[in-house]
């Protein structure tokens, strides 16, 4: 487990430079999030480094890492020791770097901050409670494969299934026939519509004619136009063939 608890400041020496102010420095170059070791990037040599303390922060004592790495003496920084004063609010700091964070993070990556749960999908019903259609045939095949592997059922007789699956078979025979006299009735009753209709065509033409018979028809035909002489029909006119 890391430690979560700020080191220790076990002297009172610092470089002796007016405090660094948090307000004066970007806010990427810094972490005070809580629960989370604080850390800041040294303002002379660029590295980030630990804050030590609780209530008197300052940088941790640290060398230039550039000459370490050439191989050369140590040498310690001068940003080593500088105090350090958080005069910033960290809510509002933490929630603007949890924005930018999330701006500069690949849209593939994102996540929405509501989640969205499926919906469970309800239990498939059991074989014994499903209930399949129900016809005549279905039912008759059924009843006549319950007799033929039943030895209780002989003649007239019936076990208990084979009795349920007898009353069965009946309703299902007494509804198909009903339903084959209602398709009749229904049948019957259109074709004497029909019938009906064309027994009393001729009446209902010379009604139609009666109701716009008389003046209207008569001055439609006046109007007619006469035909052309040479004209054989309305369709030529008279100066082109037959």
């Amino acid at each position: 487990m890391p430690r979560t608890r700020p080191g220790r400041v076990r002297t009172k020496n610092t470089n002796r430079r007016a405090p660094l102010l948090l307000s004066t420095m970007a806010p990427e170059d810094y972490n005070v999030r809580p629960h989370e070791v604080k850390s800041i990037a040294c303002p002379d040599c660029h590295t980030w480094r630990r804050i030590m303390g609780d209530t008197v922060l300052k940088i941790r004592p640290h060398e230039i890492a550039d000459k370490v790495a050439e191989g050369e003496k140590p040498t310690a920084c001068l940003g080593s020791e500088q105090l350090v004063i958080v005069d910033i609010d960290i809510r509002r700091w933490q929630a603007r770097q949890d924005r930018l964070l999330c701006d500069a993070m690949p849209q593939d990556n994102r996540r929405t901050a509501r989640q969205f749960y499926k919906p469970v999908p309800a239990p498939a019903t059991p074989v014994s409670r499903m209930r399949a259609e129900v016809t005549l045939e279905t039912t008759r095949q059924t009843y006549l494969a319950h007799r033929k592997g039943c030895t209780r059922c002989t003649g007239r007789q019936h076990c208990t299934d084979g009795g349920m699956l007898a009353r069965r078979y009946v309703l299902a025979l007494t509804t198909e026939r009903r339903r084959s006299d209602i398709r009749q009735d229904l049948e019957r009753k259109q074709q004497r519509a029909v019938r009906t209709q064309a027994k009393n065509w001729p009446a209902v033409r010379s009604q139609q004619w009666a109701k716009h018979a008389g003046a209207a028809v008569e001055r439609a035909n006046n109007t007619c136009t006469e035909r052309l002489p040479g004209a054989h029909s309305e369709f030529h006119g008279p100066g082109l063939p037959a």
